[in-house]
């Protein structure tokens, strides 16, 4: 009796995933707190940011209206959906390495949280679920986009690249940029040269930024063998694409001026990008995992402060070139 008691608490206070086996305490029960790890909101959180910062861009800078409020808030549940399902992807497929790494094995499947089946489940639930959604609610080039990037993410970067060649994260990199394009492409139903260059941004950065975090937990990657950067070149040599590919991106990101971006936006590449190469300028000289770190949280905040900046210009528009 008090066996069926408990039974009926937990079947009507949480989601039990694995066979129902007695005695109790072999239930494994999931929470929210498990399925928000396996969707890494931080992720999901930045995307959607360069999504909607993206569409009100194109809505002011080409389309010439203002923003649709519904296909906004469509435009973020289907981009949410999409990160949250990929995310959860990722996981499942990294579940025998994750328990190698510290960074990674607390996480839900290798801590026994969660099993790996339903994450599987959830991940191509909520995938499929977000294509499916932005078909219905949103245009097809937007569609494709969404599910570009979970094509990219789960199967250019977690399944063949990341543990086969030290470009994983160069390439995979372009998962991020769907997010961008397929916010632009909600607004002006097309995809046109500002776009798709505005969207290349995250890819142009993710190295930079991804590459100070692999300086920082190396030892991590070398356990679980997974090629990245700092592992098969070393610190210092990592050090110096870092630096290289900041000093890529910052013209880069002033080059977008050309096409149509003002001085507000200008103002902010230059600020946001010139402390990005700094800092990496002096990773150079202390290609430590500390230092790595600390270049790490500067790095970070950089898309959203660019992406944030386009809209700001778009909202305030004062062009370079007229």
């Amino acid at each position: 009796m008090f066996h069926e008691v408990t039974y009926l608490i937990l079947l009507n206070t949480g989601i039990i995933f694995e066979e129902i086996k007695f005695p109790v305490n072999r239930l494994k029960i999931v929470g929210l707190k498990e399925v928000l790890e396996v969707s890494k909101p931080r992720i999901i959180v930045l995307l959607v940011i360069t999504a909607i910062t993206s569409m009100y861009a194109a809505s002011i800078l080409i389309a010439h209206k203002p923003l649709d409020n519904m296909v906004l808030l469509h435009l973020i549940v289907a981009g949410a959906l999409s990160s949250a399902g990929s995310s959860a992807l990722n996981h499942f497929y990294d579940r025998d390495i994750d328990p190698l790494m510290k960074r990674t094995s607390t996480r839900p499947i290798p801590s026994g949280r969660m099993a790996a089946r339903s994450v599987l489940v959830y991940g191509l639930a909520v995938s499929c679920i977000s294509v499916i959604y932005a078909w219905v609610f949103l245009n097809p080039i937007s569609t494709f986009f969404i599910a570009l990037g979970i094509f990219f993410y789960v199967i250019i970067y977690t399944v063949w690249l990341k543990r086969s060649n030290w470009s994983n994260i160069v390439i995979g990199g372009f998962a991020g940029s769907c997010a961008s394009m397929a916010g632009w492409a909600a607004a002006t139903g097309s995809m046109d040269v500002l776009g798709a260059l505005v969207g290349i941004l995250v890819f142009v950065w993710t190295p930079s930024h991804f590459w100070c975090l692999a300086m920082k937990i190396r030892d991590d990657y070398a356990e679980a063998k997974v090629p990245m950067l700092p592992v098969l070149i070393g610190m210092q040599k990592t050090s110096k694409y870092i630096l290289l590919n900041t000093a890529i991106l910052l013209p880069y990101s002033v080059m977008l001026v050309a096409f149509g971006l003002g001085y507000v936006y200008l103002g902010v590449a230059l600020v946001s990008g010139g402390l990005m190469l700094v800092y990496h300028y002096k990773l150079t000289k202390t290609p430590t995992s500390d230092f790595a770190w600390k270049a790490y949280k500067v790095t970070a905040p950089y898309l959203t402060i660019i992406f944030v900046g386009i809209a700001l210009d778009a909202a305030f528009h004062f062009p370079v070139i007229r």
